[in-house]
């Protein structure tokens, strides 16, 4: 059974950092692709980053490019998304989730697994 476990979150102020991690089992690490994404009330759940464990290849969205860094570690069964400069527009439920083989890395519905999210608040 695939598990993903978030944790990390929390509160910060406008310009503050925070590292999520995301502890996963129950597949073969180098065959997944792990993503996070993040739900603001009211909102759709969107993508932020993505990382491909079998080539390391990475993306992140628009909103978050050079300001977060997503990271995998092999070894713990766990990749970190490394969020800097954070502001309150970051606010959300951030998930994490993973899907074998190549995905749209943006695309909610291409994930099979999903963590059950952690908040993250970002006051001004």
């Amino acid at each position: 059974e695939v598990q993903l476990v978030e944790s990390g979150g929390g509160l910060v102020q406008a310009g503050g950092s925070l590292r999520l991690s995301c502890a996963a089992s129950g597949f073969t690490w180098d065959d997944y692709a792990i993503g996070w994404f993040r739900q603001a009330p009211g909102s759709e759940r969107k993508g932020v980053s993505c990382i491909y464990n079998f080539d390391g290849t990475t993306y992140y969205a628009a909103s978050v490019e050079g300001r977060f860094t997503i990271s995998s570690d092999a070894a713990k069964n766990t990749v970190y998304l490394q969020m800097h400069n954070l502001q309150p527009e970051d606010t959300a439920v951030y998930y994490c989730a993973a899907t074998w083989g190549y995905v749209n890395p943006h695309l909610v519905g291409t994930y099979e697994h999903w963590g059950q999210g952690i908040q993250v608040t970002v006051s001004s």
